[in-house]
């Protein structure tokens, strides 16, 4: 092989590790949200377990030594469950914080 087809190669092996930390990395931090999935409903069982099936199964848009799409559905998917968490955390602060009105006296 010619000096600049090992350049290629060795360039093209470097993004295919960086993507594949990516990944990981996503992978990871979509799983550490699983311990709010029950209180998100289910879209967000919906979003977590279907981004980490896409993830898993060989089958993908792209190649699996280009893993941009599996980043960007697990990117997707845990925007998606930040959104509904923050959203669910707004909710329990609403129903915690509603201020109930003293009974006052009576009048008459």
């Amino acid at each position: 092989m010619s000096r600049e087809a090992w350049v290629l190669v060795v360039i093209a092996a470097v993004i295919a590790a960086a993507t594949l930390v990516g990944a990981v990395l996503l992978a990871i931090r979509l799983v550490r949200t699983r311990r709010m999935l029950g209180a998100l409903g289910a879209g967000g069982k919906v979003a977590f377990y279907g981004a980490l099936i896409y993830t898993i199964l060989p089958v993908d848009l792209l190649p699996d030594p280009i893993y941009l799409d599996d980043m960007g559905v697990l990117a997707g998917a845990a925007l998606y469950l930040g959104r509904l968490a923050v959203k669910h955390r707004a909710a329990q602060r609403a129903t915690r914080e509603t201020p109930t009105l003293p009974a006052g006296p009576p009048r008459g």
